[in-house]
This record gives structure tokens, sequence and C-alpha cells, in this order.
């Protein structure tokens, strides 16, 4: 991983209380504050819902009965990629993009909703909240939402549930940013068939610097409030011997400045990631497809869900596609011919469709690789409970900064959280990223009409064994303990769960080696699900990276022949 490791930091040994003495301690001054300031309580930590505003109409978008040279089934960051690099090629581009485009103010005059007050904005097609953090304190965390659909999808399959942004932006509305490139030495694990030389050489560089990946100001990281946190987080690393790094982002770190002065509105320091951020953030809105739409050659279809691909009698192939409207029922159904399609909807959207796709004879040719070797990047999460004297701060940016590096010795990176509550917690968080070795395959449940994945909850033992080798031995350092009232009764493990689902169409498997689909010519895959099931840590520069590789040589070879 690039990154830079802090220097040490002195300390002083804090005095030794008892565990139950803390635990009496923070759970009375928590679970007062829980009680007396319910609306606090949100993103992953609760929050009242409001009621839902009036909706526009779902947009027309493509035309039916449309031919287009391009059509990408996605809007995240490998679509966006292929979106931008075929326009520049000057060929048309049309995007169909299953959530909302994400440009109407709600009621309280943000376009998205705050992580601590879930609306209708929230989720996508759900009536409750299904949040990552499911308890506080003994507290249920989850809230009614009116049917909508909104920018966070919790879809569930056995033994996992997968969080992926919807919307124009994809991934990139929800996430926090963490901008990683993974350490040169364990790229092979995660690409082993693709160079490595042209990547660090060419399409890091050039995937970093479309993104607009920046450092935070270390100077201000020292002495800013809301990144207290995480120097609670480097001591402890530090203490007990692990190596600290900063990670870049793709915040806007000048206008988080102005946020903790109060020059701007809140954005990072108003806790919104979940739900969106309203600000700060550079999404692909602001990057890759802000300069894909500034050509005049690229556009998109929000609220159109494709649902069948097969070969046009005349050449190409023939899409067909659902309008949506904003509650998820199907307001038209159209069918278009694109020469070209390449399949962007994210890791698990792309192998859901291809694996139905080639079960149901509209894509036969595709090879028994479609919908294997898919992964969850070792993702488990876990919370600390920290000494009285270990504040982690009321104030807490939701954009993380940095990690814990353990890859090397105990196959594990985990990511400084954030918790922001609005509250002092005394609690440390993170998301681990673990190297695991399980893969599961997408396979088609003809009888009940859908796409099933073959996960394991038990496979996530391998994660939780590897983020232990962090943080027992920082446990055993400080004395303290892991927070048993996240993720629901006296569990300790966020083990549920994904952020970073990748692979179900792998590179040179189901593909060839710049992402051509076997068996049907034009027809390609350019995201998370080339990467075979863990990239070492958080993905979306690397899947932008292998989009700019891939789409490189596609139009050199495909399309400029």
């Amino acid at each position: 991983m690039t990154a830079t490791v802090l220097p040490a930091q002195a300390h002083q040994d804090a005095p030794d209380v008892s565990r139950r003495r803390f635990l009496t301690g923070t759970g009375s001054l928590l679970g007062a504050a829980a009680l007396g300031t319910g609306a606090v309580l949100g993103g992953p930590l609760g929050g009242r819902a409001l009621a839902a505003e009036p909706r526009p109409a779902a947009p027309r978008g493509l035309p039916d009965g449309a031919a287009v040279p391009v059509l990408v089934v996605g809007t995240g960051y490998g679509g966006s990629v292929a979106a931008l690099r075929l326009a520049e090629a000057g060929i048309d581009v049309h995007m169909a993009e299953m959530g909302q485009s994400w440009d109407t103010p709600g009621p309280d005059g943000n376009i998205f909703a705050n992580t601590t007050k879930p609306d209708y904005r929230s989720f996508w097609l759900r009536t409750r909240t299904k949040q990552p953090l499911s308890s506080f304190l003994g507290f249920p965390l989850d809230k009614d939402v009116p049917l909508h659909t909104g920018i966070l999808d919790a879809e569930d399959f056995a033994g996992i549930t997968v969080y992926q942004g919807r919307g124009v932006g994809g991934g990139s509305l929800v996430n926090g940013g963490m901008a990683v490139t993974p350490r040169r030495e364990h790229f092979p694990s995660v690409l082993p068939t693709v160079d490595a030389d042209e990547m660090y050489g060419v399409y890091y560089p050039r995937a970093n610097a479309g993104l607009g990946v920046a450092d935070v100001d270390p100077d201000w990281w020292e002495s800013t409030d809301c990144y207290q946190y995480a120097r609670v987080g480097r001591k402890h690393a530090q203490r007990s011997g692990f190596p600290f790094v900063f990670v870049p982002n793709v915040y806007d770190w000048a206008y988080m400045k102005q946020e903790a002065t109060g020059a701007v509105p809140k954005s990072a320091l108003a806790g919104e990631v979940l739900y969106g951020n309203n600000h700060g953030k550079k999404t692909l809105r602001k990057t890759y497809l802000a300069r894909a739409e500034a050509t005049g050659r690229v556009t998109v279809s929000p609220l159109h869900r494709v649902t069948d691909v097969r070969p046009a009698d005349g050449g190409g192939y023939t899409v067909t596609l659902d309008r949506l409207t904003t509650t998820g029922t199907v307001a038209a159904t159209k069918t278009v011919t694109a020469a070209r399609v390449f399949f962007a909807a994210g890791s698990v959207g792309t192998s859901k469709l291809l694996t139905r796709l080639k079960a149901t004879g509209a894509l036969p040719r595709l090879n028994s690789e479609t919908g294997r070797g898919w992964g969850d990047n070792g993702n488990v999460m876990c919370g600390r409970a920290n000494h009285m004297w270990d504040a982690t701060g009321k104030l807490q940016s939701a954009m993380p900064t940095a990690g814990i590096d353990n890859w090397s010795a105990g196959g594990a990176f985990a990511e400084v959280a954030p918790l922001p509550t609005g509250i002092e917690t005394y609690a440390s968080f993170y998301l681990s990223i673990t190297r695991t070795p399980h893969r599961a395959a997408f396979s088609w449940n003809a009888a009940a009409n859908r796409v099933d994945l073959d996960w394991q909850r038990s496979w996530k033992q391998t994660s939780i064994d590897a983020a232990k080798t962090i943080f027992d031995k920082i446990n055993a350092k400080e004395g303290t303990i892991y927070r048993t009232d996240l993720f629901g009764a006296n569990k300790v493990w966020g083990d549920h769960l994904t952020y970073h689902p990748l692979g179900g169409a792998v590179l040179d498997k189901a593909t060839d080696h710049y992402g051509r689909l076997h068996g049907h010519a034009g027809l390609y895959v350019i995201d998370g699900a080339l990467i075979p099931g863990c990239a070492t840590v958080n993905p979306f520069v690397t899947i932008t990276a292998l989009a700019e590789r891939n789409i490189e040589r596609i139009i050199a070879a495909d399309l400029h022949r």
C-alpha cells in the first residue's frame, strides 16, 4: 500500500483501573446520552426518519428502439473510466444506471440525507433501515423509512449482506473515500496475471490523478479536534508495535479545514458518509463522470435497470431495460440495440446479470467461470472500549485517513474508522481488510427466479482470526476489551457484511486479459467483478486503475482498427 508511516508519539502510561470500573463509568455516561439525545444517534447509529416528500417522476432517458454504439451498464468506477476514455476517443456512449441521478434537493435543502437522520433518501427500496451497526449500548438503531430508491443498498445473500451505492456515481457516493494503492509486493496476489510495472508506472498514477486523490496535511491532522479519534488509534497501534500509516483520500482537504472553522457548511464534520456527502467529497460526479459528460458524447439514463442482453439479428446486442419509478415499480420497458456493451454494474450487479444471462440462454456461450471467484475483501469490523482518559472526541470526521498495517505478519490491514455519534464514546472502531482464501460462486435459482450466492458465514472466521492478530495484542497492552454492543447482543465482530465486493467475472478466467467476455464478441467487463475476491486494501483505486489499463487496450485494438 502507498502510505506514509507516522512518527512515533511519546506517551505516558495511563493509570491502572479495572475493566469493571471502566465499563460501569462508560456505560452509564453513554447510556444517559443515548436516552437523552436519541436524535443524535444515527448513521450508523440510528435517528428519526423524516417523512417522504413528493418525488419527481422517473426520467425517461434512452428512448425505446434507440441504437447506440456503446452501452455502459452502471456508472461506478469502471464504467465512468470507460465512458470518459471512449468519449475522448470520439465514440458516443450511453450509460444506464439503476439508481437515481442525485441532483434534486430534499426537504432539508440537501441532496443527501444526513447520517444521523435516515429518511426516504437513505436506503434502496427498504421500509426499514439495515445499518452496519445494528445496536448501541443495547439500544436498537434501525428505523422505519418510506420506500424509495435510496442511495445505500443492503443486499442480502445467504451468510452475508453486501453494501453498495445506488445512483449515478455508484460506490463513490457512499464510501469513506480512502484511496489506497496496494503495496507493490502484495500485487501478485491481487491480480496475478497483470504486469505490475505497467500498473504502478502508468495506471495507478493515472487513476489517482483522475480521482483527485490527495494526502491530508499532517500538521493540521495532528492538531484538529476531528482527528483525535485517529490519534488515539495511532497511540494504541504504536504502543503494541504495529506500523500506523497515513492513507490518501478523495476528500477536498481545503474544504474540510473550512468546515473546522465554521466558514462553510459542515459535511464530513457533520458525519456525512453512509448516505452520501453533500459538499467536500470528490465523487465520480465531480471527477470522471463530470469530464465524460463535458465531452458532449456521454449521456446517462438514471433509474434504468438492464434485465436482458442477447445477440441482435443484425449484429451487436439487443438490450432490455426497465425504467423504474422512485418506489421501484416498472414504469416502462424498453428495448435498444448496442454495438458493444460494457458491464460495470459492480461486482454483484455484473455477476448476477451475467450468471442469469448464461443460465437462461440469452448469452449461452459465456464460459463456466462466469459467476465464480467472488470474495468479500476479507471485511470484518470491531470496536474497542477505551479507558476514560483515552477520549476519542465528540467531533469525528467521517473521512478516515489512516490505518494499522499488519498484512505481512498477520494478514490484516485495519482502517481506523470514525464513529461520528456527536457524543463522546470512548471507543475505537475499525474496519479490517484481511487475507482470506474463501471464494464464492453465483448460481441461477430457476425455481425462485433469482441469482443465489453460496457464501458461508463460517468463512468469516478466517478474517476474525486475522483481525485478532492486531486487536488482541492492543487490548492486552492497553488493558482494554472489545465492545459487545455494536452488532447485536453480546456480539464482538461485524462478520455479517462486506463493503468491498470483488470478483464474479474474473480477469483471464471469465474474460480475456483485458476484460473481453469469452464467447460473445463486443461484450466486456470493466468493474470490480474482474478482481478475484481481495485487493488487500480498499479497492476502488485498483478498480479504477485496472479499468484505465483495459479500456486503453480495447480502444486501440477493438475500436480503432
